[in-house]
């Protein structure tokens, strides 16, 4: 079968196209999976790029999305045919956070899915939402799970409340999009004023671009008739969270999910304390909880919005793209 392989890491010219031996049938309360797409993320870049030590020649890619060939002894949950997607945590399955690393996330501590099949546990994949392609339900395991639980599992949102997303990453778009249906309102940032016309078509009420507008923390408030957002999507880390922590309301929830300004950096916590705001730090979730955002999708008209499909032999070409900022959403990979 093919697959990618990290020969080192430390840059994308390491990614190799490679032949391995196909999995052989699963065993007891296994499932044998075609895998058909893949969904880029930061962490993925992170990985590959050398910012996240991991083994050599390790199979990179955390999503993993296709369809059921065999399944082992014992295993009720799936049959042959069923179409898959990879869960990001497979050991945490339900119940509070417990785990706070990668050492068994699929591409980074174990080998992951940028390969054409595999087996493994069936508590590592969940179903599918019906009607959606391999490639929008490979976007589900990492920025579509982080976003579900930012705002609902975390947040508690509640229609009427407002939401601050910053910039067009897969988590941002999900963020917006889960709120618009959720009967939130949105104010979102960007950089580039046609992508802020496109987050504006997709329901955004208001947005900034935050080049224009360095301190935009005090323009949400602006908008907000003086009060902030209820909540704020937080993907940029210590570069953005002050202004961050300018835009939420008193009372408010910061979901801190990201660091792609950087991992450190100066905070303003006085101001924290006084907007008595809760920050929390979260990485994705548990498949409990990623079975139940696609239990909802299945009842939404909604889908998630991929830039740009790459062939699985092109992905450094993908890293690329991901690399210049360009994109509006997810940027997959389908083989």
């Amino acid at each position: 079968m093919q697959a990618i392989q990290l020969r080192e890491p430390g840059g994308l010219d390491k990614l190799d196209v490679v032949e391995l031996a196909a999995p052989g049938q699963p065993g007891p309360g296994e499932i044998k999976v075609r895998l058909h797409a893949s969904s880029l993320n930061f962490h993925d870049y992170a990985v590959v790029a050398g910012m996240i030590p991991t083994e050599q020649n390790r199979i990179p890619m955390s999503d993993g999305a296709g369809v059921v060939e065999a399944v082992g002894e014992g295993v009720s949950e799936f049959a042959v045919g069923d179409h898959v997607v990879s869960t990001f945590f497979p050991h945490w399955l339900e119940g509070p956070a417990r785990v706070g690393d990668f050492r068994t996330t699929p591409g980074d501590g174990v080998d992951g899915y940028a390969r054409e099949q595999v087996v493994r546990p069936v508590e590592w994949f969940t179903h599918q939402p019906k009607g959606y392609s391999h490639a929008e339900s490979a976007t589900l395991t990492t920025a579509g799970l982080t976003a579900w639980r930012a705002l609902v599992v975390d947040g508690g949102l509640k229609a009427g409340e407002t939401v601050l997303v910053l910039g067009t990453g897969g988590v941002s778009i999900f963020a917006l999009q889960f709120a618009r249906l959720m009967g939130a309102r949105v104010i979102a940032t960007s950089s580039s004023n046609d992508k802020l016309a496109r987050l504006r078509e997709m329901g955004a009420e208001h947005t900034i671009n935050y080049k224009e507008t360095p301190e935009w923390g005090k323009r949400v408030k602006e908008l907000t008739n003086g009060e902030g957002v209820d909540h704020v999507v937080e993907v940029g880390g210590s570069g953005t969270l002050p202004q961050s922590i300018d835009a939420v309301k008193i009372g408010g929830h910061i979901a801190l999910i990201g660091i792609l300004t950087g991992r450190e950096g100066e905070i303003p916590t006085a101001k924290l304390m006084a907007k008595q705001a809760n920050l929390k730090g979260l990485i994705v979730g548990s498949r409990r909880q990623q079975i139940e955002m696609i239990r909802a999708l299945e009842t939404l008209d909604m889908h998630p919005i991929i830039d740009r499909e790459f062939p699985l032999a092109e992905i450094a070409e993908a890293f690329r793209h991901q690399e210049s900022g360009q994109h509006f959403g997810k940027i997959c990979l389908t083989f």
